[in-house]
């Protein structure tokens, strides 16, 4: 069994998978949205190949730690995908995620055009990682 990392935007969803031992967090895509129902069953249709137990969605809160209308939209997507599968979703405050997956992009020299592609990905691989760092 598997977690699964997720990063919630509006055009797309990064999405990272853990090693079976819930070790190590892997970039698994970049999913580019078309519709809620296209997109969670896409998500189920991945949760089942993978073996997933668990997401960790990443939380956009302010910097205050205020949740934003960001925020909701993605507790609104984890409602859709919940009722579709009952799974155990833990919410994980994303702040600085994809500027971190931005920087190590930056620092490894990836052009501005491969960074659009892969940044989300990247981003879920942060948040799932840091999930897993916590529970070692």
């Amino acid at each position: 069994m598997r977690v699964m990392g997720l990063d919630i935007g509006d055009k797309r969803i990064g999405i990272s998978i853990s090693d079976p031992l819930k070790i190590t967090a892997q970039g698994l895509q970049t999913l580019e949205r078309t519709s809620l129902e296209k997109d969670i069953q896409y998500l189920l249709e991945l949760m089942d190949e993978y073996e997933v137990e668990k997401l960790v969605v990443g939380l956009p809160k302010n910097m205050n730690g205020t949740l934003g209308p960001q925020a909701q939209k993605v507790k609104e997507f984890i409602d859709h995908l919940v009722k579709a599968r009952d799974i155990n979703v833990i919410f994980l405050d994303e702040r600085l995620s994809t500027v971190t997956a931005e920087k190590t992009l930056i620092a490894g020299d990836v052009s501005r055009k491969k960074r659009k592609k892969v940044v989300d990905k990247l981003a879920a691989t942060v948040i799932l990682q840091s999930y897993l760092d916590r529970i070692i």
